[in-house]
């Protein structure tokens, strides 16, 4: 959970808002593996993060310099980025459990 994730979540909280929802650790723990590859000659980072029910999302990050890569910024960003689409996922498999109440 980010920083940002932790200061959202705790003002949730604050406010009372408790119908149902997603929350930073609900999301986390969908994911069940990661694998990231650097394609060779290039700043390209895909990160592919495997949910429990075996659906991958991948994510990407590139340097626009050569010379700002750095693998672990890379591979933290595009997981970010891979990570962020379960939100949309998880939210739209929420909506729908709700609509059927």
């Amino acid at each position: 959970m980010s920083k940002d994730e932790a200061q959202i979540e705790a003002e949730i909280q604050s406010k009372g808002l408790n119908a149902p929802r997603l929350n930073p650790q609900m999301i986390d723990e969908t994911i069940a593996s990661e694998q990231y590859h650097v394609f060779p000659g290039t700043t390209l980072t895909v990160a592919a993060l495997t949910l429990r029910n075996g659906y991958i999302v991948t994510g990407e990050s590139a340097a626009a310099s050569p010379e700002n890569f750095d693998k672990e910024i890379g591979r933290k960003i595009a997981r970010e980025n891979a990570r962020n689409k379960i939100w949309g996922l998880e939210g739209y498999l929420l909506r729908e459990k709700l609509s059927q109440v």
